[in-house]
């Protein structure tokens, strides 16, 4: 289906513009402008080149993809495009979370700028978090004491690399190592690179190039899953158990303590 009526009108309405201010800035006339926001004509190859430009959105997803789910932007870079990263709403315009399971975590690396992967990904939804874009991440191993092998772990997503905070946790997704979740300091203004710290002693700190990393997601809380054998742990038992709202549910201490 070709969404690019409403997702010109739509991105118009994020960004604040009128039509007349988009229309100057794509270089055509407000009533042309018009025309392709009401479904009454397409814009050609050289105008949708434009839009893409403008949004920094590429071409296929302005086509293909109903981006009115996204309620604000939010971006991962990918070279010099930007792929829309819209924080999804339920029919209450509530906020949901994606889930990335256990099994297919290893599968992240490969699919998460690839809006039809995250499209497909379990969602969810929890009170008491902040505003931004959350997704929920599985952890593996033991360098996180006292998180454990199968807890999940919600971050808010960083577009500013500048907004890291020195000793705050994060999850992160990095081209060599995938997915980890470290205590990070910010060492970007000396050597361009992160350090990311084991809250295990056993696990010595090391450094990876700010480059390599493709996502930063803050740590907002977290719910332990460890009381659950693993056949209780399917995906659907840990949607229900984040919906539950758990006594480990840590968003609520963070908010209240």
């Amino acid at each position: 289906m070709n969404f690019i009526s409403k997702n010109i009108r739509h991105l118009r309405d994020l960004k604040g513009l009128s039509q007349e201010q988009l229309a100057e800035e794509l270089g055509i006339t407000r009533s042309n402008l018009g025309s392709k926001e009401e479904g009454r004509s397409q814009p050609n190859l050289d105008l949708l080149i434009s839009i893409s430009d403008y949004f920094r959105i590429p071409v296929d997803i302005l086509i293909k993809k109903d981006l009115t789910k996204a309620k604000d932007f939010s971006f991962i870079e990918l070279g010099n495009q930007r792929v829309l990263f819209p924080i999804m709403v339920d029919s209450e315009n509530e906020d949901l979370i994606e889930v990335v399971p256990v099994k297919t975590s290893a599968g992240y690396l490969a699919g998460y700028d690839d809006p039809e992967y995250i499209e497909q990904l379990a969602k969810i939804k929890l009170p008491f978090l902040p505003t931004g874009k959350h997704r929920a991440f599985p952890i593996k191993g033991d360098s996180m004491l006292p998180m454990k092998d199968g807890a999940f772990v919600i971050g808010k997503f960083v577009e500013n690399r500048s907004d890291i905070v020195d000793g705050k946790t994060y999850i992160l997704l990095t081209r060599n190592n995938g997915m980890v979740y470290k205590r990070v300091y910010n060492r970007i203004h000396m050597n361009n690179t992160l350090q990311l710290v084991s809250d295990n002693s056993a696990y010595e700190p090391y450094e990876v190039a700010i480059d390599e990393v493709l996502e930063l997601w803050e740590f907002t809380c977290s719910i332990n899953t460890q009381e659950y054998s693993a056949e209780e742990l399917k995906l659907s038992s840990i949607v229900q158990l984040f919906n539950s709202l758990g006594v480990e549910l840590e968003a609520l201490r963070r908010l209240i303590g």
